[in-house]
């Protein structure tokens, strides 16, 4: 693995969005700004896999589709290689499109059921410009590519509603892999498998990892499957990060209240003293994301004091690769 820490870097991410209105909003109001994310900092070395954990809604997502350019960032930079993403344009960006490609969490909704699975897969390539007017080679990748996810050679004629939940996942998979990425944004892609199936796609993600010299964003909401498959995670709280390190730290030795919590909700997991029954503050006032002027876990800490409710705590490195954002 390399150690070149430019490889990526998400600095200060922030993406806010204008709210008219919803369950939380003061209603009086016209419009407030929903901070989906809020300053948001990481790095993704070569060849590692980097876990992003948090519950739905805590700004996972939309980190992902902001690397990939589905969405603009209001503020920050996402950069490649030392480039920065939103600068790219003409060639450099068909460039960073090559080398940074996206697995999604549903795989119905990201295949055409118009389309076999076989074309799908080959579309990559004609968007591309690759194998151009050589359509027998770009069928021969495609065999590769299904081959190389576990998928029968067969499979190229069938329609997605022929497929299985897992089968559809191989597909997408062998998508984002047909013009050679190296980088690849998981988001949350097996929470929409059974359980049965989602083994054996984490496993197909690091056995490809090891035969391309892949790196990863894993985005999941399941604790389990990170510990599985990443070397250093970071757990995302309302928009921000609220600790990040070397996986097994982070399971052995949590430091930040809401990741203990998150520990402390996997069945049977074993709890070094003072750790069991760490619980939520259930005594709080209750604060919408745009009345938060401080910690992001404020409302829900039976730790927290008046400073945590008037200051944002800084991430700051603790101990040796581990960070946190606490002021207590």
């Amino acid at each position: 693995m390399s150690s070149d820490s430019r490889f990526f870097e998400v600095i200060n991410l922030k993406k806010y969005y204008s709210v008219s209105s919803g369950l939380l909003v003061d209603r009086s109001r016209e419009k407030f700004l929903l901070k989906a994310v809020d300053g948001v900092s990481f790095e993704i070395r070569e060849g590692e896999t980097f876990g992003l954990v948090g519950e739905s809604g805590c700004g996972k997502s939309t980190i992902a589709k902001s690397i990939v350019k589905l969405e603009r960032p209001t503020y920050g930079e996402i950069r490649y290689r030392g480039g920065n993403i939103n600068l790219m344009n003409g060639e450099e960006d068909k460039w960073y499109k090559k080398e940074v490609q996206m697995v999604f969490q549903d795989p119905n909704s990201s295949l055409d059921p118009r389309m076999t699975v076989g074309d799908s897969v080959e579309e990559a390539f004609i968007v591309h410009k690759m194998y151009e007017g050589d359509k027998e080679e770009r069928r021969e990748r495609v065999k590769e590519l299904f081959a190389s996810t576990g998928l029968k050679p067969d499979y190229l004629k069938r329609h997605p509603h022929e497929l299985s939940g897992g089968e559809k996942q191989r597909v997408g998979i062998a998508r984002a892999l047909a013009v050679d990425p190296k980088l690849i944004i998981a988001d949350e892609p097996v929470s929409a498998l059974d359980i049965s199936v989602r083994a054996q796609i984490l496993n197909l993600f690091l056995k490809l990892k090891e035969e391309r010299g892949l790196s990863y964003l894993f985005i999941a909401h399941d604790l389990s499957v990170i510990r599985h498959i990443s070397e250093r995670v970071a757990i995302m709280f309302r928009g921000r990060i609220v600790e990040m390190a070397d996986t097994e730290d982070v399971f052995e030795e949590p430091l930040h209240p809401y990741t203990k919590i998150l520990l402390q909700a996997i069945p049977g997991r074993w709890y070094k003293r003072g750790d069991r029954g760490y619980k939520i503050n259930t005594h709080f006032k209750f604060l919408s994301w745009e009345e938060a002027k401080g910690c992001a876990f404020y409302s829900f800490c039976k730790n927290a004091t008046e400073k945590c409710n008037c200051r944002k705590p800084k991430i700051t490195e603790v101990k040796k690769r581990h960070f946190v954002s606490c002021l207590n």
